[in-house]
């Protein structure tokens, strides 16, 4: 197998390892939410906002390197 072929097959599972990952880590992200708004929601719409405007600002930044 020639060298690029093999950095494409490693990438496409590190790719894969991180998707895994994520989705796992999404279940356990919105199961936190839930259970902040259950007991919490006041206090949790705060950090949702904050984290909101972070990711906006993460967005922005994403849409500058894109750009250039």
């Amino acid at each position: 197998m020639n060298k690029k072929k093999l950095m494409k097959n490693n990438y496409e599972k590190l790719i894969n390892q991180i998707s895994n990952a994520r989705k796992k880590n999404n279940i356990n992200w919105m199961n936190l939410l839930k259970l902040a708004m259950k007991f919490a929601p006041i206090e949790a719409k705060k950090i949702l906002k904050d984290i909101n405007k972070q990711d906006h600002k993460i967005s922005k930044l994403v849409s500058r390197i894109s750009k250039n």
